[in-house]
């Protein structure tokens, strides 16, 4: 047996190679192309205002009070929203509370609150802040 006839018994001819390269092309460039859709798509239309914040502290008002201290940092002129809970001692939820703040030319803000409780509370922290949509 010749080595031409080995090639094509096995699948080894030129169209095959052809067909293998057409396909490798035409697969590198989708994925290409989806890469090139995602990276417009993250950076053309994800919101470009950043939100970070952080508890700096708590302190008991009375036994079904805790004033929760926290420090926000949004963009300038941005709006936000915070949810703040106030944990027992089993890390059990025990007080919420829910903050709409206005938009402040500060990029950084000191802030205090003051959570209601149903049981004394021994912690209090910021669960989550966003900014609202509208």
């Amino acid at each position: 047996m010749s080595a031409s006839d080995l090639n094509a018994r096995y699948g080894r001819t030129a169209n095959r190679r052809r067909r293998n390269l057409i396909f490798a092309v035409a697969f590198g460039g989708a994925i290409v192309v989806v890469f090139g859709a995602w990276a417009i798509w993250v950076g053309l239309f994800q919101p470009t205002a950043s939100i970070d914040f952080d508890s700096t502290g708590q302190s008991a008002v009375s036994s079904n009070q805790l004033r929760v201290t926290w420090q926000l940092s949004v963009d300038p002129g941005t709006p936000a929203a915070c949810a703040i809970q106030a944990l027992d001692a089993n890390f059990g939820i025990v007080g919420w509370k829910i903050v709409s703040l206005p938009a402040s030319s500060d990029r950084s803000r000191s802030l205090s609150t003051v959570v209601r409780t149903a049981q004394p509370a021994v912690e209090g922290n910021i669960y989550q802040c966003w900014i609202p949509a509208g």
